[in-house]
């Protein structure tokens, strides 16, 4: 009873449950979706059918509205390890190109929010002018800006990875504009006083005080915005008519019925996500921990 209550109190095993639980209820729906097509495509072949007949078929269809994880994994499998890194049937080949316009799509995101938060603080103008602005540009569909941007810069001659970077940063800067301006205000005000008492000047003030307060913010945004910066890069490929990424392939797997390719291609961008907030908060805590804050 004791190793019991220990093992609930352990993170993996919280982890653990909920996946296995997601995997069941899966199952049951793939069941319930894939049986239904089954038993409407042996009745208009005027076919009988079992319940053992229905089991098998909704867990083997080989284009079903809902695969089950088995398929999934085998896919995923099969496109990493069975074709080479340079092959356009290769998740990996796909990766790769999302990862670039979402490495290059958080850097211009992080820079920009880090420096419009800057002169958000500093400046009360910007204060009042331009934070409205940056909230107001977030109601806007991404999908709605992606074509218009691919267009505007196809007719400049830039192609490529731009674009994408270019929605990707439209996404990521936001969160890190928002959690930089609260993090360069909440310098404590004791520590302030005392920099205004050494006669700081506007540049000292901000290297050893704000931005060290800062930091913990700018992180947790950081996580938020690299996520939402392999959303853009995704997104962003929808409108180009990319021949490789993620976004291509969940797009032709959409052509096609190709709802296996579909599911993979999520499933790898999932893990993309998480392999990318991981190394981010890797990144946090060596930082924080060289400073003493765990």
């Amino acid at each position: 009873m004791t190793t019991l209550k220990k093992l609930t109190h352990k993170q993996w095993f919280a982890v653990l449950v909920l996946v296995i639980g997601i995997i069941i209820i899966w199952y049951i729906a793939a069941l319930v979706m894939n049986g239904n097509q089954m038993i409407n495509m042996l009745e208009r072949t005027g076919q009988s059918w079992t319940y053992t007949q229905i089991f098998e078929g909704a867990y083997g269809i080989q284009r079903p509205p809902l695969p089950v994880p088995h398929q999934v994994a085998y896919e995923l499998y099969d496109s990493i390890f069975n074709n080479a890194i340079t092959s356009k049937r290769s998740l990996l080949y796909h990766t790769q190109i999302t990862l670039n316009s979402t490495l290059l799509g958080f850097i211009l995101g992080s820079l920009l929010g880090i420096i419009i938060a800057i002169g958000i603080v500093h400046n009360r103008t910007l204060d009042t002018s331009l934070m409205p602005w940056v909230i107001a540009s977030q109601t806007v569909p991404i999908l709605a800006i992606a074509p218009i941007v691919v267009v505007v810069l196809g007719s400049m001659n830039l192609t490529g990875i731009l674009p994408k970077a270019i929605i990707s940063m439209y996404l990521s800067f936001f969160p890190v504009v928002i959690g930089m301006v609260k993090g360069l205000r909440s310098a404590d005000k004791l520590h302030t006083e005392l920099m205004i008492t050494y006669n700081a000047s506007t540049q000292q003030m901000f290297w050893k005080l704000r931005w060290f307060s800062a930091q913990p913010y700018l992180f947790a945004s950081l996580k938020i915005g690299i996520a939402a910066a392999l959303v853009g890069a995704i997104v962003a490929e929808l409108p180009t008519g990319a021949q490789g990424g993620l976004g291509a392939r969940l797009l032709s797997g959409s052509y096609y019925g190709q709802t296996v390719q579909i599911w993979s291609a999520l499933v790898m961008s999932a893990l993309l996500g998480w392999v990318l907030i991981t190394l981010v908060g890797l990144a946090e805590r060596f930082i924080l921990l060289r400073r003493g804050i765990s």
